[in-house]
């Protein structure tokens, strides 16, 4: 390079003091709530009433820790049993049929897929809990109300998940790698679970992960299908522990053992979501990027 010129330093992109300032009212936002739970869960039942809702009372996480996992002949683990049972077992179906379908819509011609496709984009537009009733009148003909298939099969349906995987496939798996295991005789089976799927893991990892947080949180559909206390998933459950607490009929106070029973059901989703952030965070780069 001529000792003329010199390379001019390039200038730092100027910071926007108001996006900074929204964007810490919005996590303050989100994450106030569970800042406020984390501190509710620490106090006794005299203390949530007689303290502010921010500031620390006497130290009782672990007696109401006990008093949760004893409560009602330790009924909270078999509801916190059941969450897990359910969410993982929708969770891997949906993410097994959305991948699959996804994979096939975006690289296989067939007659109607336009016309599926289209099917897809109108089911995310519907409302889970516009299908809650219809569903349990379904279920209900064939027997399967009030047992675990009431609520993973429902949730095992993921259209968003699918159109998320098509547009993942379509970017993710390239055409000639599927050409190339044609060419030395793989069937077309063969191809997707040993190419494709492997090229598809931070997509499908997405989709594990929303229809996970969705089926744990979900109320609606297990509070209408269920009827058994030994069936119901942690978020029945603590809201029939919260009727009870707000209703009095049970003789004792149970708010510290719902706050507390609410705050051990959202660690596992934490958990869950900081180990598989890596793969979510792909997928949806991945997925938003246009061909």
């Amino acid at each position: 390079m001529s000792a003329g010129y010199a390379i001019k330093p390039e200038k730092a992109k100027p910071k926007s003091f108001s996006l900074t300032v929204v964007i810490l009212l919005l996590v303050g936002y989100f994450l106030l709530p569970l800042i406020w739970l984390l501190i509710a869960s620490t106090k006794s039942n005299a203390d949530l009433f007689t303290t502010f809702g921010f500031a620390f009372g006497d130290f009782n996480l672990w007696q109401n820790i006990m008093d949760v996992v004893g409560y009602d002949n330790g009924r909270f683990l078999t509801w916190a049993r059941n969450s897990l049972f359910y969410s993982g077992s929708a969770a891997f179906g949906a993410t097994m049929l959305a991948t699959a379908a996804g994979y096939a819509l975006a690289k296989y011609d067939f007659p109607g897929k336009k016309f599926m496709f289209a099917s897809v984009l109108a089911a995310v537009m519907v409302p889970t809990t516009a299908l809650a009733i219809p569903t349990y009148f379904l279920f209900a003909q064939v027997g399967l109300t009030n047992t675990p298939w009431a609520v993973i099969l429902p949730s095992m349906i993921s259209p968003f998940g699918l159109y998320l995987m098509r547009v993942y496939a379509q970017q993710a798996v390239p055409t000639e790698l599927i050409e190339a295991g044609r060419i030395d005789g793989a069937s077309d089976l063969r191809v997707f679970f040993s190419l494709g799927l492997r090229l598809l893991v931070p997509g499908a990892v997405t989709v594990f992960l929303f229809t996970l947080v969705a089926t744990w949180n979900n109320y609606l559909l297990p509070l209408i299908m269920l009827n058994s206390p030994d069936l119901f998933p942690l978020t029945v459950g603590l809201a029939q522990w919260q009727s009870a607490a707000a209703g009095g009929t049970t003789g004792e106070s149970l708010f510290s053992i719902v706050i507390t029973g609410s705050m051990l059901s959202v660690m596992p989703l934490i958990a869950i979501f900081l180990y598989l952030q890596r793969f979510w965070q792909s997928g949806l780069g991945v997925g938003g990027v246009k061909g």
